[in-house]
Order: structure tokens, then sequence, then C-alpha cells
């Protein structure tokens, strides 16, 4: 016994080890067939990274898998992957390995396919990407002994795969996803049955309109199949749209040219939950504890022939009378619902099916609420001509149906309104072709999105609908302490609301009181109850769906530190750029101008801007405006009118404000009525000491003008010209918006400003002319505002005036010289006809020439000691 034993272990053993080895043997001929038969049958490139064969996960039958399969397509779609599949295994009988696949067909059991994607294309010239298959007469049938393999499949199964299908001619797509089908059967006689099972999702949308959305479809279908007529027939069949069921029967026959339909489905069962049942769950949540009443009834028939001409004909019916429907969890009951629709096509021409909706009635308390629509030309230029009367409570959406919203709704819609138009007109702007007529009203409507800071209260909106516009008779609203109405014209409210089309129209803005900041970001500080709602890293953008004008005026303007009256102007919004045209505003006791552009194209907002200011009060404007501080900081200190003019570009920061180190440009200034506050005048008071002959506090700035320039925070000024009494100063230099700075001013001092004992010199000299000779004193002022460092060339200038002194004193005695030299000179020849001798001249000349220098000296003498004294004197003072 224990011998037998060990033989059966050792058998068993032996038969293990041949289904691990033999695989490995007809591993490389189950590879080159496949290739062999998938590259005579298709025309496309095929490609996967292995073929693995197996015995022991299917015993007694063979298991082939081909791994990483990717089927790419050829012209016109080179390069696009047809199909791609994560694994594809078959299971045939183990005998099957040993046939000549050149003489007799391999016959597959079983087929699995995992994570696989397919995707059907057809381009606008009609091309199809699936026309794959070799037109040639050597390939037959799949049962011919060429082709390698025949099928006498029990069961094949596809699991987590996907399906795309899109046609560039008719402008549909659908997208299958999460698809998991299974079937079992036998497919080797000529009639045969397929029991199948298919859950996916599906969206499908036709020219732009979404008509699926993620919507489950469950199959459950017993298909009797006639292969010899190519005839299928739907027999035991439910299936499920996402809740609701439906159960057809028919059939699908393949002839020339196309297929023929016949097919006629129903809901089984007819309670008005399954109307809840048609929405997706995501929305219409669980529907087991909703109480209904009333009934909810589809019907259809699809009858006819598919070709590449015609369509089956079309009759479906949805209808409900007098029904209701409460959610356990919600408060409001939704109560008198009426629909009446058909979905039909008569003709076979796809063009000519059509959507009726006769009735759409409910009501929500006591808000009633009508509409009917027809919507003709589906898979072209879609018409539409619909109407609406009703009134409807916002507030009760969500307390009657469960459906989440961002934000609560909240207000009161009333709207009686007729459209007509065709999608070709809304898209085209073409407004003779879009009839509208009726109205809206709203009101007591809160708006908030992530696009907006503060939450919108409309108290009031009135539109009229027009032929080709949309009137908006008023607009009554608020948001955090901004108040704004409104009126004007919108061009294309549904090409906005129907298509991608912008918002575009004109209108007039009006408010009393309007604070920038209610639309800016959120502060990152702000509490966690603040109303805003857009995140606080990010920054405002224009909308870009806006293209319109607006006239704005308002009473008062809130930016930043600043208060603006008066305002005035014009802004033009478009493709996320505002451009404003003529903004005037009272500001500083004067008048603002603004003219430019605001873009919020980039990531970083940038503006464009041209500044004026007609008399503002100096002090108010330098002290309240960073960019004034930054530009002229000095000038803080002065009091007075101003008018000037500024050119600047930069970006802006998240609060809308300019980013300073950014700002470049260039500026003209003016001072009117000028004075100076000493108490403010640190930079002044530095002067005061280094130039003890000035007062700057009696500076003439009457009509003063400058210019500068400024880029990456430094700021460049032209010389400009300032007067104290007889003094003349040019100014120059620049400064850095750090308030570093490097100016130099230059006096042209007389010289009757050096002091006493230049006076008295000056005086001896007698010359009224002397009086008026000047010195260039430079005063360098470098540091910063805070602490300025001034240095002068006083000395060197007093040197100056020293040597201009000695030169006039000394031309003076030269030329008293000459004088007395002349005089001298007739005494000596008047002498000489008397008999004078030469010795005499000789003394008279040498007398002369010691006198004048005695006096240049004597006057060096005394205008350095007065000097020298005063700086002694100074000096002493200072002590």
């Amino acid at each position: 016994m224990k011998k037998a034993f060990k033989i059966i272990g050792i058998t068993f053993l032996i038969i293990l080890v041949l289904l691990v080895a033999i695989p490995f043997a007809f591993q490389g001929q189950i590879k080159d067939m496949i290739k062999s038969f998938m590259n005579e049958n298709l025309n496309a490139k095929v490609e996967f990274s292995d073929v693995s064969l197996s015995f022991i996960s299917s015993f007694p039958q063979a298991h082939v898998s081909v791994e990483d399969l990717v089927i790419t397509n050829y012209k016109p779609f080179e390069g696009q992957a047809f199909v791609t599949a994560k694994n594809i295994a078959f299971d045939m009988s183990i005998k099957e390995l040993f046939k000549n696949a050149n003489e007799d067909p391999i016959i597959v059991n079983s087929i699995s396919i995992n994570e696989a994607l397919l995707t059907l294309k057809t381009d606008a010239l009609g091309n199809n990407n699936y026309d794959i298959t070799k037109e040639n007469e050597n390939v037959q049938a799949s049962t011919d002994s060429s082709s390698g393999f025949a099928f006498d499949i029990k069961d094949y199964s596809i699991s987590k795969s996907a399906l795309t299908y899109i046609d560039e001619k008719s402008n549909t797509q659908m997208y299958i996803t999460e698809l998991n089908h299974y079937g079992n059967g036998t497919f080797s006689g000529e009639e045969l049955q397929l029991d199948t099972q298919t859950t996916a999702n599906v969206s499908m949308s036709i020219d732009s309109t979404q008509y699926l959305n993620q919507n489950k479809i469950k199959l459950d279908a017993l298909i009797g199949m006639n292969l010899k007529e190519q005839k299928y027939t739907f027999m035991e069949n439910k299936a499920y749209i996402n809740q609701l069921p439906l159960v057809f029967n028919g059939y699908v026959q393949m002839i020339e040219g196309g297929q023929d339909i016949d097919i006629t489905f129903e809901n089984p069962e007819s309670s008005f939950k399954y109307f809840l049942a048609v929405i997706p769950e995501t929305y219409s949540k669980s529907i087991e504890n909703v109480e209904t009443t009333g009934d909810f009834k589809v019907s259809g028939v699809v009858k006819g022939r598919i070709s590449e001409e015609t369509i089956p004909t079309i009759d479906i019916n949805i209808s409900s009378n007098n029904a209701s429907f409460k959610y356990p969890d919600l408060p409001k009951r939704v109560s008198n619902i009426t629909i009446n629709t058909a979905i039909k096509n008569t003709t076979g021409n796809i063009d000519d099916t059509f959507i009726d909706i006769k009735t759409l009635h409910f009501k929500i308390d006591d808000d009633v609420f009508k509409s009917n629509a027809i919507i003709r030309n589906l898979t072209k230029n879609m018409l539409v001509n619909a109407n609406i009367d009703g009134t409807l409570n916002l507030a009760n959406i969500t307390k009657a149906y469960p459906i989440d919203f961002d934000k609560e709704l909240s207000g009161i819609l009333k709207a009686k309104l007729n459209t007509s138009f065709d999608m070709n007109a809304i898209e085209t702007n073409a407004y003779e072709r879009i009839k509208n007529s009726g109205s809206i009203h709203l009101s007591d409507f809160i708006f908030s999105s992530e696009d907006i800071v503060n939450p919108i209260q409309i108290n009031k909106a009135d539109m009229t609908f027009n032929p080709g516009n949309v009137s908006l008779n008023s607009f009554d609203a608020k948001t955090g302490t901004s108040d704004f109405k409104a009126t004007g014209t919108i061009k294309n409210l549904l090409g906005f609301l129907l298509s991608d089309k912008k918002l575009q129209g004109n209108f007039n803005l009006n408010s009393n009181n309007f604070v920038v900041s209610d639309f800016m970001i959120e502060d990152k500080t702000a509490s966690k109850d603040s109303n805003k709602t857009n995140a606080a890293s990010q920054s405002l953008k224009i909308p870009d769906f806006l293209d319109c004008t607006i006239n704005a005026k308002a009473n008062t303007v809130v930016y930043d530190n600043l208060m603006l009256k008066d305002v005035n102007g014009t802004l033009l919004i478009k493709d996320q750029e505002a451009n404003l045209q003529n903004l005037t505003s009272t500001l500083f006791n004067g008048v603002l101008a603004l003219t430019g552009k605001v873009s919020t194209k980039t990531d970083t907002p940038v503006f464009d801007l041209n500044i004026g200011a007609d008399g503002f009060d100096t002090a108010q404007s330098f002290q309240s405006l960073d960019l004034l501080q930054n530009l002229a900081p000095i000038a803080k200190v002065l009091q007075g009118k101003l008018n000037t003019v500024i050119n600047l570009q930069g970006t802006l920061g998240s609060d809308f404000t300019p980013n300073l180190n950014t700002v470049s440009g260039d500026a003209f200034a003016e001072l009117l009525t000028t004075s100076i506050n000493q108490n403010e005048a640190s930079i002044l008071n530095k002067l005061d000491g280094a130039l003890g002959f000035m007062d700057f506090s009696q500076l003439d700035l009457k009509n003063l003008t400058a210019k500068l320039d400024f880029s990456n925070g430094q700021v460049n000024v032209k010389p400009f010209d300032l007067k104290y009494k007889d003094i003349n100063i040019v100014v120059s230099g620049g400064h850095g918006f750090d308030k570093t700075m490097n100016y130099n001013a230059v006096f042209q001092v007389p010289a009757k400003y050096l002091g006493s004992e230049i006076n008295r010199l000056i005086g001896k000299l007698n010359d009224p002319e002397i009086s008026k000779i000047t010195i260039p004193v430079t005063a360098n002022i470098t540091g910063s505002y805070t602490s300025p460092k001034v240095q002068t060339d006083l000395t060197s200038g007093v040197s100056n005036l020293t040597k201009q002194l000695i030169e006039i004193e000394k031309q003076k005695l030269l030329d008293k010289g000459k004088d007395k030299a002349n005089d001298l000179l007739g005494g000596f020849l008047g002498s000489s006809k008397k008999g004078n001798t030469k010795d005499s001249t000789t003394v008279k000349r040498d007398s002369l020439k010691t006198n004048t220098t005695n006096t240049v000296t004597e006057g060096v003498k005394n205008i350095l000691g007065g000097l020298l004294k005063r700086k002694k004197q100074d000096t002493i003072k200072k002590q």
C-alpha cells in the first residue's frame, strides 16, 4: 500500500511538472499564431507585451493570455489608439494546442477582456477609424482553416472597460464607462440563445446638447440569435435607466446596407416614484421612502431601418397626471404635477426628430409654475419655441427636493416669457432670428459664489424681453456696505445662458456708497464666520464672460483709505480688461481725473493709467496717497494747492493697490499758493543749519513746476527752479521708494548774504556793481527722509568770492594808477618842457606801484579776517 501511494505521488508530481513545463514549449507557437492572425486580418499596428500559456489555472482547459494589447490606426488616424486592453484571455481544450493552425482552426471556448478602451471615431470627412479589416479575397470567414481560429464560445466577459464614440460630422459624442458585460450560451448552432448581463454609465451629447450625463444603465437580456438570418430577438428583457425599470421586446436584424429594428418598451409599473427614478441617483438620492401620488408612464416604439440615409421612426410618450411627491426629511411637497411629453420622428429622416413638451406643470405651496416647449431639428441647427408662466420661491427648491447647491437660494422669481430662436442665431448673434417677449421679476434674491467676495443681495430686478435684446428696467442690489442700482440693455442673454457666449450689454450704474473692498479678496486673517465666499489665496479677476459698457455714477467711492466724492465715468469691460474713460471725482478738495486700463488676464493684475489732479490740497494728498509720498515725499510738508499729471504702469497686489516696486512712468507737477509746515520739514531744518543766511519758511513756491520719471523703485527729478528773495536755486537729483535720496541744490548767493565783514568790505569798495556779485553754493542732500545728511561747499564759494573781490580791487587800483600815471606823465612832459629831469618821473612811478600793492594786500587781509572772524563766531555760537 505504501508503495502504491508512493507511485501515485510520483505520478501526480510528474503531471504537475508537465502542467507547468509544457506551456513553455507551446508559448512561442501561440504568440506567433496570434501575431499572424492579427496581421493577416487587420490594417493597423498591433503590439502586445507578452503572451502566456497556463494549464493549472483552467485545467483541464488551456488558458492563453495576451498582455497589454494596443492596436493603433494608420492614416488618416495615424498614431491614435483604436483599442487598448490590459489583458485578453482565451480558454480552449488542451488538444487544440497540438493542431496545425495552417490546416485546422483552433477552437476557442471562452474569452475574457479586462480593462479595455475602445475608441470609435468618424472624422469630418466621414472616415471611420474602425474600418481596419483588410479587403483580401484570400481571407475567408473565421471558420475557414486559413484563418487559424474558430469560435465555439460558451461564455465571455468584458470587465472594467470603456467605449468612446465620437462623430465629428454630426457633432455627436457618447462615452460608456464602468462597462461590465457578461454573456453565456452556445455559438455553434444556427439558432441559439445568449443570456447577458450589462452595467455601465452612459453620457451622450449631440450638437453640444447634453442628453445623458453619467446615467447608470443596467440590462438583463435573453437574446435569441438566428445566425443564418442575422436576426437577434429580445425575449425576456429588463433594463434600468438610473432607477427606472423598463421591459422591452422586438428584434434587430442585419440587412444589406444597415439594420432593421422593431422594438417596443414601457415601464412595468406606473407609480410616479419612477419619474424620480429617471433622474440620476446623485441628484434624486434614495427614493425608497418617498411618498408619491399619481401615475407616471413611459412607452415607446422604435421601428424602421437604420442606414446612412435613414433612422427608424420614433414614438416615445411620457405622461403623468395630478401627481405629487414628498421626501420624508424635507418640509415641502411638490404637487399638481402634470407631464405630457413626446419624442417623435414620423419620416425616418434624422433631422425630423423633435421633442414636444406639451405640458410641464407643478406647484409648491401656493406657487404655480407652468411651461411648454417644442424643440426641433435636434441634430443640426436646433429650433426652440418655449413658454414659461409662473412663480417660484427659490428657497423652496431645496425644501422640496434633495438637491445640494453651493449656497442657499432665496428670493421670488416671477416669469411670463415666450422665446423662439435657433442655436445658430445664438452662436452668431443673429438677433433678428431671436424672438423674445415677456418679462421676469426677481426680488429678495441672494447670490454668492467663489468668484465674488460678499454675497450680492438683489432687492429687485425687472427685465423685459424684446426681439434681439433684454431691457434691464431696474436692478437694486447690495453687497457688503455697498449699494448700487442699474438700468440698461443686454444683447445676448440667451447666448450667455445657453452657450459659451459673452454677456454683452450697456448699463447705467448708480450708487450712493460704493466700497471697493466689498469686491476684493478675503483677508487671510479674516474670521471663519466671514460672509466672503472666495478663497483667501486668490485675487479678484475681471470675469471673462463680460463684454459691456458701464456708465457709472456714485456719490461716494471708498478705495483703500481714500474717499472719492461725486464719481462719474465710463467703464468698458472686455476680455478680462477694464478700460476707464473720463472718470472724474472730487478728492482732497480738488478734482481727480483717470483714464487707462486694468487687466487681469495674467496671474498678476497689471495697470496702465493716466492720473490728473486739479487743485488738490497738497498736504492731504501727500499724506493719504502712498504713491505720491513715494514720488515726492518732501511735498507732504507743503501746504497749498497742487496740479499734477502722472502716467504710470505696473502690477497690482491682491487688494488691487499698486505694487510700488513694479511701478514706472513719469509725472509733471505744479504747486499753487504754497507754504511750508515747519513742523514736518526735517530736511529744510538741516539746510537751515547749514546755510545760516536762509530762512526756508520764506521760500517762494508759487507756480513751482517739476518733472520726474520713475522705474524700479527709483525716482529721477529733472532740474527745477526755486527762489528765496533774490537767491535763485536749482534742484536736481533723485530718491528711492526705500526713502534714500541723493539731491543737489545749487544756490546763487549774492555776496551781501555772506556776513557783516564782507558787507563792510563791499562798502569800502564803494561800487554798487559789487553788491550784485553771486557765488554758487551747492548743498548735497543724502541719507533718508527721516535722517537726512547735508553737506555744502560754502568755504570754496567764499574763496571764489575773495578772488573776485581781489581782482576787482586790483583792476580798480590799476585803473586808478593809470590815471595817476597819465597825470604824472602829463606833468612830466610839461615840466620837461620847463626843464624837469627823468629821475623825478621814475620816483613817482615806483611810488604808484607800492601804493597799489599795499591797497590790494590790505583788502585781502580784511576780507579773510572778516570771514575767519565770522567763522570763529559761528563756531563759538554752536559750542
